[in-house]
C-alpha cells in the first residue's frame, strides 16, 4: 500500500479469534463477511468469516494500518493469497485450547511459508486460560523446528490492549522504529 498506508494480515484457525482480535482495535465499524457454520465448524462458533474482517488503525493524521483477517478454513484459502498481497506483516493467532494447536501452527507456518520468508511474523496463544499447555516456550521450541524465529505473547483477542502489544510488536520487528 503506497504511502503512509499499510497493511497487516491475521490469519490462524476458526475461532481463533482473527474477527474479535481486529474489533479490539480497529477505528471504524469491522466489515466482516461472517455465515453461519457449517460441518464441523458449528461445533466451535455459530458464524464463521468466508471471506475477510476489514478494520482500520489510525495513528496519527495520516498514518494506517489496514488489518485484514483471513478465513481460517482451509476451503477459504484462495483469499490467504490475495489478502496477504502487499502485506507487510502476519500475526497469526492459536487458540490453545484447541486439541492440537501445534499441528495448527505448522499448517499455517506452511501454507504462508513464502509470505513469512518476505515478511514478519508475530504469534498470539489465545484461550490459555482454558488450557494453561503448551506453554509459550514450547511454541518457541516448535518455531525453532520450522527454522524460524518470532515473538510469540499469550494475548485475549477481546483486550484492546492485548492486540495492540501484538501489533506494535509486529511494527517493533520490521523495524525498531515504527514500533514506538
Amino acid at each position: 500500500m503506497p504511502g503512509n498506508n499499510h497493511k497487516i494480515i491475521f490469519t490462524g484457525p476458526v475461532g481463533a479469534g482473527k474477527t474479535t482480535a481486529i474489533s479490539a482495535i480497529s477505528d471504524i465499524a469491522v466489515l466482516k463477511t461472517d455465515e453461519n457454520a457449517q460441518d464441523m465448524t458449528k461445533k466451535r462458533k455459530q458464524t464463521t468469516t468466508v471471506a475477510l474482517d476489514y478494520g482500520l488503525l489510525k495513528l496519527g493524521e495520516a498514518e494506517r494500518i489496514h488489518l485484514y483477517g483471513t478465513p481460517g478454513q482451509e476451503r477459504f484459502n484462495f483469499m490467504w493469497d490475495i489478502l496477504t498481497n502487499g502485506g507487510l506483516g502476519l500475526i497469526l493467532l492459536l487458540d490453545n485450547s484447541r486439541p492440537t494447536p501445534f499441528k495448527d501452527m505448522s499448517f499455517f507456518l506452511n501454507a504462508f511459508r513464502d509470505f513469512i520468508c518476505d515478511n514478519k511474523i508475530v504469534i498470539g496463544i489465545t484461550h490459555m486460560e482454558y488450557n494453561e499447555t503448551p506453554k509459550i516456550e514450547a511454541y518457541h521450541q516448535q518455531l525453532h523446528k520450522h527454522g524460524i524465529t518470532a515473538p510469540v505473547l499469550e494475548i485475549d483477542a477481546r483486550e484492546k490492549n492485548d492486540i495492540e502489544t501484538l501489533v506494535k510488536t509486529l511494527l517493533y520487528s520490521l523495524d525498531p522504529w515504527l514500533g514506538k
